[in-house]
């Protein structure tokens, strides 16, 4: 990973904006957990439901982990750190 060279600096609104992207990176990730969660109780209470549970369950990591290389992305570009 090349991490620059001379110090980054950030003005206030490049904070803020990335506070608020980490704010919503947060957001749906946890989302994401909630369907997984919700998901199980619903399995546990009606077992029939099952199937299409699963596939939702199934669904959530490749989400979270696309939520989590965006704000990579956004981070690393705000701290102009790129990838060998």
């Amino acid at each position: 990973m090349g991490l620059p060279e001379q110090p980054v600096t950030l003005t206030s609104e490049q904070v803020i904006e990335l506070n608020k992207r980490l704010s919503d990176a947060r957001h749906n990730v946890n989302n994401f957990l909630a369907l997984i969660v919700a998901a199980t109780e619903l399995v546990r209470r009606k077992p029939e439901t099952t199937a299409r549970m699963v596939d939702t369950m199934a669904e959530q990591p490749q989400k979270i982990m696309e939520e989590l290389q965006r704000f990579s992305r956004d981070f690393e570009n705000a701290l102009h750190i790129r990838r060998d």
